[in-house]
């Protein structure tokens, strides 16, 4: 499904971006690992990410202000943002950005499901969302490492309505999928006994690579970090790598057009 062509279902993954205190390092860094552009910015400095001409990710300046790290934030599509915050504070998660309109794009908000996980929603309008996905240049997977699984899980299936199917429920790996029209869209994994003290739970995005030990490499010449070395996996070879300023995101290897 590289091309989008229909709206996201209501909990499925919609849209990504990076806040980044060098946007203009953070454009060159993917021009050279994923071959993106950057269209051209609105008046607050956002912009889109192309990869074929279509908008597969958003960059924003983090103003050191905010005392966040640079990071990547996974938005999920809802059809009522100011409803979804309501909904949130109900299950027991808490409300970060307050829904607000972004012009004629689209509403949106932050929140905090209860182990800690920042995840943002998507009320589209002229702005859809993702216009490419599932393929090389573009995200293929989303995830959520959570340090309460279960709390996890019961705040995004009261919120969003997640249909959910269990993939492994073993000591050593607990892993549930979400379903969307009988295809896995996201992921979710106890991370209780994996997240290192200090590091609250949190998404994790992977975008499509034809050659993940090659960009390893190449990230690394172009300022990046090596954050996982590549491994082989089930689901293909992958790396967890960070942008020059901090960002962590995964590639995982896919086949090219």
């Amino acid at each position: 499904m590289p091309e989008v062509s229909a709206p996201f279902p209501a909990g499925a993954p919609c849209w990504a971006d990076l806040a980044s205190s060098d946007p203009q390092r953070a454009r060159e860094f993917y021009a050279g690992l994923l071959g993106w552009e950057a269209a051209v910015s609105e008046p607050d400095g956002y912009a889109d990410f192309l990869h074929r001409g279509s908008a597969v990710a958003g960059l924003m300046p983090n103003s050191p202000e905010t005392a966040y790290p640079d990071t990547w934030t996974v938005y999920l599509a809802f059809g009522d943002a100011a409803g979804s915050a309501d909904a949130a504070a109900e299950a027991g998660g808490q409300v970060m950005l307050d829904p607000q309109q972004v012009g004629s794009k689209g509403s949106m908000a932050l929140l905090g499901d209860p182990s800690g996980g920042t995840i943002g929603i998507w009320q589209p309008a002229d702005h859809p969302g993702f216009a490419r996905i599932d393929e090389v240049g573009a995200p293929v997977w989303y995830e959520l490492l959570t340090s309460d699984y279960p709390a996890a899980l019961r705040f995004y299936r009261d919120v969003f309505g997640w249909e959910t199917e269990v993939l492994s429920d073993t000591a050593d790996f607990r892993y549930t999928t979400v379903q969307s029209n009988g295809r896995p869209v996201a992921g979710v994994m106890d991370g209780a006994a994996d997240l290192p003290d200090g590091i609250p739970s949190h998404w994790e995005l992977y975008f499509g690579h034809t050659d993940v030990d090659a960009a390893a490499d190449l990230a690394e010449e172009l300022g990046g970090a090596v954050l996982t070395p590549p491994e082989d996996s089930p689901y293909g070879r992958m790396v967890q790598l960070a942008d020059p300023t901090g960002a962590a995101f995964w590639l995982m290897e896919a086949e090219a057009d």
